[in-house]
């Protein structure tokens, strides 16, 4: 069964659509009562997981800088909010927290994103009998692997290649094993 879709367009801008108050209103709600938007689909995703005692997918698909992560990472701002896990454990900011170096060993520059994330990425969300978040696992699954020895002309490969060139000379680098 395939349920609602919906498409996201970045609007590469803050936009006041994704505030708590926004979140609130669409607590609750039954699809379609309200305009589309990825806490309709959270919401219902989390009623049918509550319902009916089932796991439930939300597939967010695009293409680059469509904003997939972004995306995401309000779906999860939506469960831990309803959920009344936010304030607890934050549990948006530990998920999805990625170090800078996991950030440049899976970015590059495209000719549309200054910093796209070339990774695919599996979240997956543990709830409590009360269907608070009590955990999250991420998986990722790198998409492009011709981009370690190749890059189109305006792209760059991984940000981790320019980062370790530029560190180079730093005394913290030859701890790494690495040679010119």
């Amino acid at each position: 069964f395939l349920g609602i879709v919906l498409v996201a367009i970045n609007p590469y801008e803050q936009l006041p659509i994704y505030e708590q108050d926004v979140i609130y209103a669409y607590s609750g709600q039954n699809m379609g009562d309200m305009d589309p938007h990825i806490f309709a689909v959270a919401e219902e995703a989390y009623k049918q997981m509550a319902r009916d005692e089932r796991n439930q997918s939300i597939i967010v698909s695009g293409e680059s800088g469509a904003g997939k992560t972004v995306s995401a990472k309000y779906a999860m701002r939506f469960f831990a909010t309803v959920g009344g896990s936010a304030s607890e454990t934050n549990i948006e900011a530990k998920v999805l927290a990625s170090s800078p170096i996991m950030e440049a060993i899976g970015n590059a520059k495209t000719t549309r994103n200054d910093n796209s994330s070339r990774f695919g990425k599996y979240i997956e969300i543990g709830f409590d009998k009360r269907y608070h978040i009590i955990g999250a696992n991420m998986r990722t699954y790198l998409l492009e692997k011709s981009r370690v020895v190749f890059q189109a002309e305006d792209e760059r490969n991984y940000h981790i290649f320019y980062q370790l060139c530029a560190s180079s000379s730093l005394p913290e680098f030859k701890d790494l094993g690495l040679s010119k």
